[in-house]
């Protein structure tokens, strides 16, 4: 069993907690059978460990805010941030935590030309690890995001993209590594969170987005397999 700690920087839209609970409760669910432990750092309500070595790896949570928002304390989650890419401390960012590792290092993130990912997207995997196993040439995931990383850091390598998401997974140095797409999301919660927040996206979008979810499945179990796979690495 390996104890990984979340840096929680947002939850899930209330209308939709009643599907699976807020991240803490939708990661657990998703890595809990595959030997993870995870412990919650409320880094939005000013909580954050005194040291990177209270566990053995770190998973940054999704955020409804934009990394570039003017908020004190997403300051010292860069700073945490790049501190774990410094001593090389295992780490996950998903989604939000994907946009902030890039921002943090160097990159830049906006909001995207192409307007809202939403619904199942399909991301084609360019470059694999010994931990991805096994692996995949296509994942498929729920997407539900703004922003996205428009210029990697210097010194991250893209490994996932999709059509309409060029910069969609990075690897930076040897122990961290990002994704856009949501693995904690079923396809019961993309639907819920699609169906709440019609108003947000557009009916016709919304609603095409919410048929993306029924016409195949998501590769949760393959991500959750990848993600214990890293974190039992030495």
């Amino acid at each position: 069993m390996r104890s990984v700690g979340l840096f929680l920087v947002g939850h899930i839209d209330a209308g939709s907690l009643h599907v699976g609970g807020d991240y803490p409760e939708l990661y657990q669910e998703l890595l809990g059978p595959h030997g993870i432990n995870l412990v919650t750092y409320r880094c939005d309500e000013g909580q954050f460990p005194a040291s990177l070595d209270e566990q053995d790896g770190w998973l940054c949570s999704p955020s409804r805010l934009s990394v570039y928002d003017d908020v004190a304390w997403l300051r010292n989650v860069e700073e945490m941030l790049r501190e774990i890419v410094r001593t090389e401390t295992p780490f996950v960012g998903i989604c939000f935590g994907h946009q902030l590792l890039a921002q943090a290092l160097g990159g830049t993130v906006r909001k995207a030309d192409v307007g809202w990912g939403i619904g199942a997207k399909e991301y084609a995997v360019h470059a694999t690890k010994e931990w991805m196993d096994p692996p995949r040439d296509v994942i498929r995931l729920a997407a539900s995001h703004q922003d996205q990383v428009i210029d990697v850091p210097a010194d991250a390598t893209v490994w996932a993209d999709s059509d309409y998401c060029p910069n969609g997974g990075m690897f930076v140095g040897e122990r961290a590594w990002t994704l856009q797409v949501h693995p904690e999301f079923s396809p019961a919660l993309a639907d819920s969170l699609l169906a709440t927040r019609t108003a947000l996206f557009g009916e016709e979008p919304a609603a095409a987005a919410r048929a993306t979810l029924t016409q195949a499945s998501l590769d949760q179990d393959l991500l959750a397999r990848w993600m214990s796979a890293f974190f039992h690495g030495d």
